[in-house]
């Protein structure tokens, strides 16, 4: 069975890959994202996260570009893209939400939407975001 939050981070992804290709429709994009959702909470969820991701978008952006060893942000694929936003997105804003888990799940949802090497870059990029950018509460001590 999958996990709530699983269905949440993948209506999430869907719509960020589409932003990246109709930037301008974030209106439109929201509001198929959400009819897709059934769950109530998953719905409030996913909007938030949605919003919130596109109104830091230039900030978690950056944060990600800093963490690319001999990457530019232009050659990464899409869904990758749309994976580190989110997976960033979750490291600096969801403090209830472990950073293994988080790391774990963007590492699950690339190998399905994408392919294993993406993977392996994913996990190696949101490791090194959590490990300088993520709010120190959010380690285990």
């Amino acid at each position: 069975m999958v996990s709530k939050r699983r269905i949440l981070r993948e209506s999430v992804l869907k719509a960020l890959f589409q932003l990246d290709f109709r930037p301008e429709d974030f209106d439109e994009i929201l509001s198929d994202a959400l009819k897709s959702v059934k769950d109530g909470n998953i719905k409030k969820d996913a909007e938030r996260y949605l919003k919130n991701i596109h109104e830091q978008k230039t900030k978690i952006d950056e944060i990600i570009e800093k963490h690319l060893l001999n990457w530019s942000f232009d050659r990464v694929s899409h869904i990758a893209r749309g994976v580190l936003r989110l997976g960033t997105y979750e490291l600096l804003y969801e403090n209830d939400i472990p950073i293994e888990v988080t790391l774990d799940e963007m590492v699950e949802i690339t190998k399905k939407y994408d392919t294993d090497e993406s993977a392996k870059f994913i996990n190696g990029v949101l490791d090194r975001i959590a490990k300088e950018e993520a709010p120190k509460e959010k380690f285990k001590l």
